[in-house]
């Protein structure tokens, strides 16, 4: 058996397997985001309102 040396650095199998990967990658992750929209999360009750003074405030140049 004779040693071959390749000296491409890729071909169109690797490239074409890369983007499957990708495509495969974004489409799980779209599948999360909608799953994670499907489930209600309870909202608060009340309203949250903190007042702030305004001496706490400095003016910065």
């Amino acid at each position: 058996m004779q040693f071959e040396k390749k000296t491409r650095i890729g071909n169109s199998k690797g490239i074409f397997g890369i983007l499957i990967k990708i495509i495969l990658i974004l489409l799980a992750l779209v599948v999360v985001v909608i799953l994670i929209d499907r489930i209600n999360f309870p909202s608060p009750i009340k309203k949250i309102e903190k007042v702030i003074s305004n001496e706490n405030f400095k003016i910065v140049k």
